[in-house]
């Protein structure tokens, strides 16, 4: 069987243990695997969302960061907006406030190791 499809997301951090509680706070998920250095999430069967620490020299929080991890929601402008809500007052970094995309309400916030993660509608 060939799989061509890709079925691991992988984020550098600094801190294993640290971001395995935001993720897990932030997502309400538990961890599928966890080691000192790699924590592992089933986001669906067989596709895996991980944390590792493998390069955890190289992360720099300031550095700015091209690529997202996404939640796409269903639902209206409120539900992202809610989501947002929930979020900020979780004390989340917020990096760009709740606004509307050419996809719809959308915001983007950080992990502790400047990681972005946008919430948008389901497409």
């Amino acid at each position: 069987m060939t799989v061509s499809s890709p079925n691991l997301f992988l984020i550098y951090v600094t801190d294993v243990e640290r971001a395995t509680r935001f993720y897990s706070d932030l997502f309400a998920m538990t961890p599928q695997m966890t080691t000192p250095r790699y924590a592992s999430f089933e986001v669906a069967p067989g596709v895996l969302f991980a944390l590792w620490s493998g390069r955890a020299e190289t992360v720099d929080a300031t550095a700015p960061r091209f690529s997202e991890v996404g939640l796409m929601v269903p639902g209206s402008t409120a539900a992202v907006d809610a989501i947002h809500d929930e979020w900020a007052g979780k004390g989340v970094t917020v990096v760009e406030a709740p606004h509307d995309e050419v996809f719809g309400r959308t915001f983007v916030v950080s992990d502790p190791d400047g990681n972005l993660i946008r919430v948008s509608p389901l497409d």
